[in-house]
C-alpha cells in the first residue's frame, strides 16, 4: 500500500502554488506509506541548460568541490545549490551525459536522482511532512510535479529504493503495486543498455517507459504498450518535460481517483489528497478506468 499523487497545471498563474499545493497532497497520503517520500518537481529553464540532481548520505564531504572539479573536467561554469542531501547541478545541456558519467566514475559516495532540463527529484527515506520541510518543497514552482510515500513490501527502505524512479531524461515514475514479471523486463532492457541502480520493480516500469520513448513513441503511447508488456498489479503517474500520464492495470485493484478543472488535472490515490485544491468543489472527479491510458501534455496544449 502506497500513496501517490500527482499535478498537472494548465493555469501559469498556479506555478509558483506548485510545490506548497503537491506537498499538502503528498502529506495527506501519509497514512499510506511512511516508510519513505518523494517528489519530481518540473521547475523552469534557460535555453540550453540543464540540472543533475543528486543525492550523498554525507554531502558535507561530497558536495564540497564537486561543482569547481566538473568545471574544471568539462571546461565549462558548474553551479550547485545544495539542499540537505540532495544538490541541484547547473550546466549547459550538452555536457550533461559527460557530467553523469564523471560523477558515476569518480565519486561512488554521489548517487544521480535526475537529469534533463526542468525535473529535480528529491526523495529520502522518513514521513513525507519531513522530507517535505527538509528540502523546501512548499517554495519551489513548476508546471507539473508527482509525489510518493511508500510502504515498502518487497524490498529494503532506502533512499534508492524510495520512489519516483527517474531512468531517463526529464522522466520518472511513482507506482503502487507489483509487477510480476519485472525480473525478464529488467534481463531485456540491460541488452538494450539500460542500467539499474536498485532491485525495485517500479525502476523496471520507469526503464521500460524509457526504452519505448527511445523508439520514438511519445508517453501516452508508452503506457498503452505497458497494458500489454507488464504483468501484475499496478497504478503509475509518469512526468516527462511536457507530458503527465497515469495508467492502471486491466484488473485496477489500487485505489485512484483524478480530478480536472481549467487549471490543472490532478490525481490522488484517495479523494482526501484532492480536497485541499482551488476550485474542486466545481472539478470533474472521476475514477480512471482499467487499462485506459490518461495524457496531457503542455506541448500540445501550447
Amino acid at each position: 500500500m502506497c500513496g501517490i499523487v500527482g499535478l498537472f497545471l494548465k493555469d501559469e498563474a498556479l506555478e509558483p502554488l506548485l510545490g506548497t499545493l503537491l506537498s499538502d497532497m503528498l502529506v495527506t497520503m501519509t497514512d499510506r506509506g511512511p516508510d519513505s517520500a518523494g517528489i519530481a518537481i518540473y521547475g523552469n529553464h534557460s535555453t540550453g541548460n540543464a540540472k543533475l540532481t543528486v543525492q550523498s548520505s554525507k554531502p558535507a564531504e561530497d558536495f564540497v568541490g564537486l561543482a569547481d572539479q566538473l568545471s574544471v573536467q568539462l571546461g565549462v561554469a558548474v553551479g550547485i545549490e545544495q539542499k540537505s542531501t540532495h544538490a541541484v547541478l547547473g550546466l549547459p545541456g550538452a555536457n550533461l551525459e559527460a557530467a553523469r558519467d564523471w560523477i558515476t566514475a569518480n565519486r561512488s559516495g554521489i548517487r544521480i536522482m535526475s537529469a534533463g532540463e526542468t525535473i529535480e527529484i528529491y526523495k529520502e527515506t522518513g514521513l513525507p511532512r519531513d522530507v517535505v520541510s527538509r528540502f523546501g518543497i512548499r517554495a519551489m514552482s513548476g508546471s507539473h510535479g508527482i509525489g510518493h510515500t511508500r510502504m515498502a513490501t518487497e524490498s529494503a527502505v532506502t533512499t534508492l529504493g524510495a520512489h519516483p524512479f527517474s531512468t531517463g531524461a526529464d522522466q520518472c515514475l511513482v507506482h503502487n503495486g507489483s509487477l510480476s514479471n519485472h525480473n525478464n523486463l529488467r534481463r531485456e532492457l540491460r541488452r538494450i543498455g539500460m542500467t539499474f541502480e536498485t532491485e525495485n520493480d517500479s525502476e523496471v516500469a520507469a526503464a521500460y517507459l524509457t526504452a519505448e520513448m527511445a523508439r520514438g513513441k511519445n508517453l501516452g503511447e508508452a503506457l498503452g504498450g505497458a497494458v500489454e508488456d507488464l504483468d501484475g498489479f499496478f497504478t503509475f503517474v509518469v512526468g516527462t518535460k511536457s507530458g503527465f500520464g497515469v495508467l492502471r492495470d486491466p484488473i485496477a485493484c489500487k485505489p485512484a481517483v483524478m480530478a480536472e478543472t481549467d487549471q490543472y488535472v490532478a490525481f490522488g490515490s484517495e479523494y482526501r489528497a484532492l480536497v485541499g485544491l482551488p476550485g474542486i468543489e466545481t472539478a470533474r472527479i472521476w475514477e480512471p478506468e482499467p487499462a485506459t491510458v490518461y495524457f496531457w501534455d503542455h506541448e500540445k496544449t501550447a
